[in-house]
């Protein structure tokens, strides 16, 4: 299946969205007009610009408000086409995209709008042009696909057909399910974007919101599957408006879109392959276990106060690396890397590696989705890891289950201790940046085969804020990514970015009592609620209280009880959880608590930010 991008996609000039959309592997483009009218190239000099990149020019996309009106206004709309015709003739793209009319002159009158079109058609005929009709899903009087194929079949010209948008189809309420039925050969074109579903204005909804496809939440391969069925032989193309990606860089924007639609078409079903256009599949996602371990870059202030939690946390320096400033620290399952060669100030989560099944498998199917693992700089006889670099640039290692990865650290001759119940790294918290959230939801869902499970926004005390909770089907991986809703202004007393590991304890109560490092104060107010809202028994909520754990319960009964540690280095902490009964949550409720508690903690320091 050909691939393509609609230059309204990405960001820059004409010639940076061609390089990109070519560097990226696209075969083709549908060109918007406006990038024609601004391009100082002429029509010749983009053909020839595309054929040099490799691309071909497969729709000249939009014209408007051509059918259903009066004698005078068809006519000066039919000679409008005709110069359109005659840009198209010098660009050498056949099929141009006629959106349903959203004109006041226009009528609600089929006939007249199948006429109308039916003389386009005989027009576009005659140089050898092509008319793909969309029913536009805010058009005034055609907002519905099987409107628009309606007035298709009443026009009944071999060069009319239908343009079908996913979103335009599948933002109104009209089942998709007869696009199947349509008759061969008249689906010409085929446009593509996800989106979340908003309760808003469509046109606003469509203009903002859309998403390329996996990162929002409609049905793209039940619908794909559909428009194959009607033998669409056509390329796969984007067209996606989004504030964001017009603002990004084009390389960038271009790989993320290409990524959605190689996963799209792994996700079609079987009976989409033909033996004319196979359907390309990647290497299966092997199962991920678990967290092998976590890495943080460290400076010079912030590594001993991370060696100081952690000896609070009940953990172990239970290795040196061979001959790297990097140290391992362990407690039963969970291990966390402290790296003083990483050059940044404070401390961040610079790595995180997770154990496969299958570690050669996972690194091929990255690749093929366009995230190529990159060695690691190793000495001879040392562990060979391959880091795949996640949008927000935290390196992503797999590991085999064996952790032959543990034999390029010297032994300190310090036996790791079960002091305070921790067992395993239940999940991380990364904060990402503005630009870069839904890419990297795709990019943890697409590569490493996670999960979504629920995406959250929270009022938090500097802002609104938005969680997606990801994990591997059996919950051996769980990653919380965040974000910020708005970019802050110049006041914003919180951490910039704040990440978190979190570890997993059969009893948090007896884990927090063991506790030798401060714990995160919890106001009194949060527990007088808690026990208003959940009927919580008086014991038990003074037990939390002593504590500092938060505690959520989901609709099934299943319970989380969490607790955490103040900020370290700047912007990273530690949290202990405890689920009971099933919950498979992230205890997004307590997100602004535990915000709040950690500014008061900081007021309390000498670092106030």
């Amino acid at each position: 299946m050909r691939r393509s991008i609609a230059t309204v996609c990405v960001s820059g000039t004409l010639d940076d969205k061609l390089t990109a959309a070519a560097a990226a592997g696209f075969d083709g483009i549908e060109l918007f007009e406006n990038d024609l009218v601004v391009s100082p190239w002429s029509p010749k000099e983009i053909r020839s610009r595309c054929a040099d990149l490799g691309l071909s020019i497969d729709l000249y996309q939009p014209f408007r408000d051509f059918e259903a009106v009066p004698d005078p206004i068809f006519r000066k709309n039919r000679d409008r086409a005709e110069r359109k015709f005659d840009v198209m003739a010098e660009l050498g793209v056949d099929t141009i995209l006629v959106c349903s009319s959203v004109s006041p002159e226009s009528s609600d009158d089929d006939e007249l709008a199948a006429a109308q079109l039916r003389l386009l058609a005989e027009k576009a005929q005659e140089r050898k042009i092509r008319i793909a009709y969309e029913a536009l899903a805010w058009g005034r009087h055609v907002s519905t696909w099987d409107h628009s194929w309606r007035i298709v079949q009443r026009a009944d010209h071999p060069n009319l057909g239908l343009c079908l948008d996913s979103f335009h189809v599948l933002s109104r309420d009209v089942s998709p399910e007869g696009i199947a039925a349509i008759t061969p050969g008249k689906i010409f074109f085929l446009q593509l974007a996800d989106a979340p579903y908003l309760r808003m204005d469509v046109l606003q909804w469509s203009r903002h919101h859309r998403l390329f496809p996996g990162q929002g939440a409609f049905d793209l391969p039940g619908f794909v599957g559909l428009v194959l069925a009607a033998g669409y032989d056509g390329p796969l193309s984007l067209e996606v408006f989004n504030d964001v990606f017009r603002q990004s860089d084009p390389a960038r924007t271009a790989v993320d879109a290409m990524r959605s639609l190689i996963a799209l078409e792994d996700g079609l079903d079987d009976a989409r392959s033909t033996q004319d256009r196979p359907i390309r599949r990647l290497p299966g996602a092997p199962e991920l276990t678990g967290h092998s371990f976590t890495e943080f870059a460290v400076d010079g202030r912030s590594g001993p106060e991370l060696r100081t939690a952690l000896r609070g946390l009940g953990f172990t320096h239970t290795g040196q690396h061979r001959t790297k400033p990097v140290e391992l620290w362990e407690q039963n399952a969970c291990r966390i890397v402290l790296n003083s060669a990483v050059t940044r100030p404070g401390a961040a989560i610079s790595a995180f590696a997770v154990a496969s099944t299958d570690a050669d498998r996972s690194l091929r199917r990255a690749e093929a989705l366009a995230a190529p693992a990159h060695p690691n700089v190793r000495e001879p006889g040392e562990a060979e890891l391959a880091a795949i670099i996640a949008p927000d640039g935290t390196s992503v290692f797999v590991t085999r289950p064996d952790n032959d990865w543990r034999s390029d650290f010297l032994p300190t001759g310090t036996t790791p201790a079960n002091t305070t119940g921790l067992l395993t790294t239940d999940h991380l918290g990364l904060a990402q940046p503005f630009d870069n959230f839904d890419e990297a939801g795709l990019f943890y869902h697409s590569v490493l085969g996670l999960e979504h499970l629920a995406t959250e926004e929270y009022a938090a005390p500097f802002g609104m804020m938005r969680s997606r909770a990801i994990a591997t089907p059996g919950r051996g991986v769980r990653l919380a990514l965040t974000v910020a809703l708005l970019r802050r202004g110049d006041w914003a007393p919180a951490v910039s970015d704040p990440q978190h590991v979190a570890f997993s304890t059969a009893d948090i109560v007896a884990t927090a009592a063991a506790l030798t490092l401060p714990r995160l104060p919890v106001p009194d107010n949060y527990y007088a609620d808690l026990a208003a809202r959940f009927a919580l028994d008086d014991d038990f909520v003074a037990t939390l209280s002593r504590y500092g754990i938060l505690y959520d319960r989901d609709t099934t009964g299943g319970e989380l009880l969490h607790l955490y540690t103040p900020v370290l280095g700047g912007r990273v902490f530690f949290e202990i959880v405890e689920r009971r009964n099933g919950y498979d949550r992230f205890g997004e409720p307590n997100a602004p608590v535990q915000m709040a508690a950690q500014r008061h903690q900081r007021l309390t320091t000498d670092d106030p930010a």
